[in-house]
């Protein structure tokens, strides 16, 4: 059974930092794409960060570049999301999430294969 377990959000002011955990279970994030998606209150789902599933480069928002770095750790089978100098428009629900092959265009949850529950993030000014 696929499990994805988020964990990291919280409530911080601005200029902080947070890092988010997704540990998986009953599939190996290395073998998809992985992402990292958010949807703000009252606004769209919007793409954070992905690494390439195949050659394992990564891709950002520019809203996040040079603030937020994605990586992996393949023992854990955890992906992660280092979040600094973090703004009050990050604020947001954040989920981790995998698929097979490349998603572009608008993302929704129902297209990846597999993603967690959300682990919510709060920036206040």
């Amino acid at each position: 059974q696929v499990q994805l377990v988020e964990s990291g959000g919280g409530s911080v002011q601005a200029g902080g930092s947070l890092r988010l955990s997704c540990g998986a279970s009953g599939f190996t994030f290395s073998n998809y794409w992985d992402y990292w998606v958010r949807q703000a209150p009252g606004k769209r789902l919007e793409w954070v960060s992905r690494i390439n599933g195949v050659d394992g480069s990564t891709t950002y928002a520019d809203s996040v570049k040079g603030r937020f770095t994605i990586s992996r750790d393949r023992a854990k089978n955890t992906l992660y999301l280092q979040m600094n100098s973090l703004k009050p428009e990050d604020t947001a629900m954040y989920y981790c999430a995998a698929s097979e092959y490349l998603l572009t265009g608008l993302p929704r949850l129902d297209r990846f294969n597999f993603r967690g529950q959300g682990t919510e993030v709060t920036v206040s000014s």
